[in-house]
């Protein structure tokens, strides 16, 4: 049983299949990195929705030349030197002069914005503050939902997917809240390779693959 729950977990759970997939995903991108960048090179990174979670197993932020700001409509807690939180709107960061990052990373967070419209604006905001970027998000195209974990709920009406959500345990083997259900519902607008070309023009495409199929696509210019 533990190991069908690992399975389904979110992957904020350590032994879940989607952190072990993120722990791979996230040494790509330290690869990336550091080809890029020296490691006495003075950096400082803007993470678009992140949490010091995400950088727990990172060798980044035991770098004492790296400075790691959180960029979330909330103040996130930081038990981790040299990260800090601030609040702000991914759409809008007027606080932020251009250039002003020497990198900016968001993982599985553009998917979240409702509208097509407002993915171009983060996108946009992105590439304004940032030297270079690497932004992160689900296929649409995979068979498996990310966020819900059943096979081909974003083609599903949203109506049925509700009930799915909350009347049943088919997602992650437990019922959903109905109002966080319905703003995931509303939230989620999953993009497909050709969507990221589109808001990452000339970027660089990283597919992260499961069983030969395309789970995620990474856009960035650090080669």
């Amino acid at each position: 049983m533990s190991f069908i729950s690992n399975l389904f977990a979110s992957s904020d759970k350590p032994d879940s299949l989607g952190a072990r997939l993120r722990n791979k995903r996230q040494k790509e991108f330290e690869a990336l990195f550091y080809h890029r960048f020296k490691k006495t090179d003075p950096i400082k990174i803007l993470d678009v929705g992140g949490t010091d979670y995400f950088w727990k197993n990172s060798s980044l932020p035991k770098n004492p030349n790296i400075e790691i700001t959180l960029l979330n409509l909330h103040k996130e807690e930081v038990n981790i030197p040299r990260i800090k939180s601030v609040v702000g709107d991914a759409t809008n960061m007027p606080e932020f002069p251009d250039y002003s990052f020497d990198l900016v990373f968001s993982n599985s967070v553009i998917e979240h914005l409702y509208t097509w419209e407002n993915q171009l604006k983060m996108a946009q905001e992105i590439q304004r503050v940032g030297k270079l970027f690497f932004v992160q998000t689900p296929n649409k195209y995979f068979p498996v939902e990310a966020h819900y974990a059943i096979p081909f709920a974003q083609f599903m009406p949203k109506s049925f997917m509700l009930k799915v959500l909350t009347k049943t345990r088919l997602s992650r083997l437990s019922k959903w809240d109905e109002a966080d259900a319905k703003q995931y519902l509303d939230e989620i607008l999953l993009i497909d390779k050709a969507g990221m070309k589109k808001l990452f023009p000339g970027a660089s495409i990283y597919e992260e693959r499961m069983m030969g199929m395309v789970k995620s696509f990474s856009a960035h210019n650090l080669i």
